[in-house]
């Protein structure tokens, strides 16, 4: 079901009746001759954005649908246009009658919503259904910064961190978790981290860097060796490995490419990136 609906006799049972405790409905009586209620479905729009899984703002026409809007007007005693009325598993919890600004709106909301780090934790389970696995990871960071104590932040986070080959931040996130929120969840993610750490340490992988460490010299083995390295997700290492290619060697090969795709890889705002970065920069300039 989308979050931004518009009652009809046909499916406002069906809208209304949302037994799910983490969502709100926001039904809202909308007439288009009233600029308040313009004003107020601009605000609406704002807020059905800013909480895709969380909310669902679902609008009586008061002009296109009368014999609805004046069931429902009874039923919730309208007295103002626009009115707002706010449902939780398909109960009224809130009614805000007249023009609200979006301050009092987002108050009303806080009040029956999840937690901030909840809501960004379910931005970065969507995120990494969608395969968009940089944005799931900035997403759960954020939530890591307003609730570093929450475990399920600290679960998520990991999970994450491991899927985008981020072993060592990984497994800090879970040395982190209590004991008592050591669940089957927690055990998965365990093993998953185990294998990661196994696939790090590769027997081709070991190879390539003894035949770097006894030719140092050899550009296309440090270049294979980073290759190796970010399919172990080691991508710090690769681009440790690429500098070096590029220092001797500006142009050699493919090493300046495969180095700034590394970068372009790592989430925005990732230390790794910006750090890389600026030794490029300090080599071109």
């Amino acid at each position: 079901m989308e979050n931004k609906i518009l009652l009809t006799p046909e499916n406002i049972q069906q809208v209304l009746a949302s037994s799910d405790p983490e969502k709100l409905v926001l039904m809202t009586f909308f007439s288009a001759q009233e600029p308040n209620c313009i004003a107020q479905a601009d605000m609406l729009d704002a807020l059905a954005q800013q909480y895709p899984n969380n909310i669902v703002v679902a609008t009586v026409d008061c002009d296109q649908q009368q014999m609805l809007a004046s069931q429902l007007a009874q039923q919730v005693g309208l007295q103002a246009l626009p009115t707002l009325v706010v449902l939780k598993g398909g109960t009224p919890v809130d009614v805000l009658p007249g023009a609200k600004t979006q301050e009092e709106i987002s108050k009303v909301l806080s009040a029956h919503l999840p937690s901030p780090e909840l809501i960004l934790l379910d931005q970065a389970k969507q995120a990494l259904a969608n395969g968009e696995l940089n944005d799931a990871f900035a997403l759960a960071k954020q939530a890591y910064g307003v609730a570093k104590d929450n475990p399920r932040v600290l679960l998520v986070f990991a999970d994450i961190c491991i899927q985008i080959q981020k072993v060592e931040e990984a497994e800090a996130l879970l040395a982190s978790v209590p004991a008592e929120a050591q669940d089957a969840y927690f055990t998965n993610l365990k093993s998953k981290l185990e294998q990661a750490k196994e696939a790090q340490e590769s027997p081709e992988l070991k190879r390539l860097m003894a035949e770097a460490k006894a030719s140092p010299d050899d550009l296309s083995i440090l270049c294979q060796l980073a290759q190796a390295q970010v399919d172990a997700g080691k991508k710090a290492d690769a681009l440790e490995s690429l500098i070096s290619v590029l220092r001797k060697d500006m142009n050699f090969g493919d090493a300046k490419k495969g180095y700034l795709d590394i970068i372009a890889s790592l989430p925005e705002g990732d230390e790794i990136a910006a750090r890389y970065r600026r030794k490029l920069y300090s080599l071109l300039y």
